[in-house]
């Protein structure tokens, strides 16, 4: 196994562990926004649609790591942590509005 497709791997590891992670947290908002009020749900609903959507992108692009050849891999990576950073953006607005 090459030097860069042990990176690779680690790279995915890690990515993979983060998602998981970020699915819970995706979760708890979930869990309050069935417990708020109709007003403050319909908002915690929209918040929600919006990181799934991210999330789903960030998993697409995960999944295309995965497949990428050691040529495209890099291409793939960058792409990957922009979507990551829109998730990200996304999740902390609504963690934000919603204290």
């Amino acid at each position: 196994m090459t030097v860069q497709n042990i990176d690779k791997q680690v790279y995915q590891d890690k990515v993979k562990a983060q998602l998981d992670k970020f699915n819970a947290q995706i979760e708890e908002l979930k869990a309050k926004a069935s417990q708020a009020k109709a007003d403050t749900a319909i908002e915690y609903n929209n918040k929600l649609e919006e990181i799934y959507s991210k999330r789903d992108a960030a998993q697409a692009k995960l999944e295309e790591l995965q497949k990428a050849g050691e040529e495209a891999w890099e291409e793939v990576q960058n792409g990957f942590e922009k979507a990551w950073k829109e998730l990200n953006t996304a999740f902390e607005g609504a963690v934000a509005k919603f204290k």
